[in-house]
């Protein structure tokens, strides 16, 4: 205790000294040079260059009276301070504030504030300045930090962002600005939910059709040609492009009454339902209100339809078709209407085609279609295996057949799917002795997938090998229009790899590969992915890939089928059923909507020669003053 005594003597001694020295006077010889005082907005007399900022929010007619009110009000304010020299009134109509997004003037306001043409912006509050918390404060500091610098002021708020208190106050009203466009935009959609519930439909500018007093839409029969040319042309075969430089060149007018068109703008005409009576509601929601950016509705909120809306311009069956072109044209598929066949005699009976360019048709599609070929006695259908030992033969029930999947994929038949493509391995490819092309079928109630050789010709051909120094390698075989529904037939994970093996069967000159869907390997992307694993799935092995493979439960607590069952496996018994065979049968066109009648390809060619001539005669009319 007593060796602490002189450190607290010497604390002492230091502490009156540096009382002594704030407590003494001013030196005499220390002059002081006064800083240049705070503005002060009421009180400044200095010039300005002063820009007024006026926004409302909708281009309704009514906002005209607000925003041409605004602007007087400015103007009355300028003649009120003779040191204010006008710079300009920058204005934005119809424009949200929870963006920049379109505000032009605002960003043209800013840009000349970084020119050094204005050294104050006054506005009306801080809600038509910017809704967003974030742009508000960020640009009033940006205009804060500038040399000179720029200051805004709020008139309603009595805000003057360049004194040292302003910006609490503002971030605390910048924030009540955005949470006010937070709740409208729910109210508004909330508002909207109501609407279409009852059947109340918005009606937007569309071309072919007018609105009469109740908002209803009416043909417009000028425009509705215009239309019906569109629909026509592409059932016809001719690209959205080659559409917009026909009706440019014979200078159709737009709904805006431009006459220059866009392939897009042929698209969207294309593909909206309103053409042909229907009407889909809530096609695109927003998810943000700050940015105001619409995403497609993908089950994110209610949609509501209704068919025979309105009198229709085309028919529901072109309408349809045109869609279904639209589909498959990304693929690849051009000008061809897409259609399913089905196998309806022999081994393959209820096996669908599989083209690859094709991506109009869904599971169930495929499913139908393989129904259709059965009668309601004869669908297929998994009955248990009854086995019967017969004199003389050893019983062999109770043994098991090894899977071919825990020996090596070396010289084995096998195909790996993912979503992204499809690989058969080079054993495929010789036993069918070494074919470039083939055709793939799927059994969807089987989950059976069939791959048989044929002519490249054929509609749904597919090449999968390729020739390297006469050696023939498997293809990667792109599967973006068709392999999410094979996944979906067949109840997969769409994020995982799968591998299956084979079997090959030949008759005579036919020959064919049969893979059970139901018995696959799963690739699992990283060892970590622990989520993966369930009831459904369990761990066998990493790969130097970093990959692991699985396998399914029914695999766990045996070494593999039992000989009967394998002796007539899935793939097996679909193929050698009653002694059938003709594997190399054509499949048959399916149509699951056979109301559907599309206009005769002749009848749209005479059409639109007839529409194109008239629409010429009338070009012509209108150049001579008639």
């Amino acid at each position: 205790m007593q060796e602490n005594q002189p450190a607290k003597k010497d604390a002492e001694i230091r502490k009156e000294k540096i009382r002594a020295k704030y407590q003494s006077a001013i030196p005499d010889d220390i002059d002081i040079i006064p800083a240049t005082p705070q503005e002060n907005f009421f009180e400044d007399e200095k010039e300005k260059r002063v820009a007024f900022y006026v926004r409302v929010s909708t281009d309704d007619p009514r906002q005209t009276s607000s925003f041409e009110l605004q602007k007087g009000h400015y103007t009355e304010m300028l003649n009120r301070h003779k040191n204010w020299k006008l710079v300009d009134i920058y204005a934005d109509e119809g424009i949200s504030g929870t963006s920049l997004k379109h505000r032009d003037a605002f960003v043209k306001m800013i840009a000349d504030c970084k020119a050094g043409r204005i050294d104050l912006i006054v506005t009306k509050s801080v809600s038509r300045f910017a809704r967003n918390v974030v742009d508000c404060i960020g640009y009033v500091r940006q205009l804060a930090a500038m040399q000179p610098p720029v200051g805004v002021f709020f008139e309603m708020e009595s805000i003057y962002t360049l004194n040292d208190s302003s910006e609490m106050s503002l971030s605390f009203m910048s924030t009540l600005a955005q949470e006010e466009s937070h709740i409208k935009s729910r109210v508004a959609n909330d508002s909207i939910e109501k609407r279409f519930r009852r059947g109340i439909f918005l009606t937007p500018p569309l071309l072919g059709y007018d609105q009469d007093e109740d908002g209803n839409l009416v043909i417009n029969p000028e425009e509705a040609k215009t239309v019906r040319l569109i629909f026509f042309m592409y059932l016809y075969g001719c690209t959205c492009r080659q559409i917009a430089e026909m009706l440019t060149s014979l200078k159709r007018r737009t709904k805006k009454g431009n006459t220059e068109w866009a392939p897009g703008s042929i698209l969207q005409i294309l593909q909206n339902e309103r053409h042909c009576g229907d009407i889909l509601a809530r096609k695109t929601w927003t998810p943000s209100y700050l940015d105001h950016l619409p995403r497609k509705n993908r089950n994110n909120h209610n949609q509501y339809t209704r068919k025979d809306n309105h009198e229709a311009i085309v028919s529901r069956d072109d309408f349809i078709a045109v869609q279904r072109l639209i589909s498959n044209a990304k693929y690849g598929n051009k000008g061809i209407l897409p259609e399913l066949k089905v196998i309806t005699e022999g081994a393959l009976k209820g096996f669908v085609s599989i083209n690859p360019r094709w991506a109009a048709f869904s599971a169930d599609d495929y499913r139908i279609a393989s129904e259709s070929v059965y009668e309601e006695t004869d669908k297929p259908e998994s009955k248990p295996l009854e086995v019967e030992a017969q004199s003389g033969d050893f019983d062999l029930r109770g043994f098991e057949v090894t899977r071919s999947q825990f020996f090596d994929t070396a010289r084995k038949l096998c195909v790996t799917l993912s979503t992204d493509n499809i690989w058969f391995s080079t054993e495929c490819i010789r036993k069918f002795k070494k074919e470039l092309y083939v055709e793939m079928l799927v059994h969807p109630h089987e989950h059976l997938l069939a791959v048989r050789p044929c002519a490249k010709e054929c509609r749904n051909a597919v090449r999968w090998a390729k020739i390297n120094e006469a050696n023939y390698n498997p293809r990667d075989i792109s599967g973006a229009a068709y392999l999410s529904t094979l996944y979906e037939i067949f109840g997969w994970n769409t994020e995982l790899r799968y591998r299956v093996r084979g079997v090959r069967r030949q008759k005579d000159n036919e020959s064919v590969v049969i893979f059970d869907m139901r018995d696959t390997e799963i690739f699992i992307p990283d060892m970590a992915a622990e989520s993966y694993f369930n009831d459904d799935i369990r761990p066998v092995y990493a790969n130097p890939k970093n990959t692991v493979v699985a396998f399914p439960p029914s695999w766990a607590g045996n070494f593999g089928n039992n000989y009967y069952r394998h002796s007539q496996a899935r793939e097996l018994a679909a193929i050698d059923k009653d002694g059938m065979w003709n594997v190399a049968v054509e499949g048959q066109s399916y149509n699951d909507k056979p109301d559907i009648n599309v206009t005769n390809t002749e009848i749209i060619s005479r059409s639109i020669k007839q529409m194109i001539s008239d629409m010429e005669q009338r070009g012509a009319d209108d150049g001579n003053g008639i």
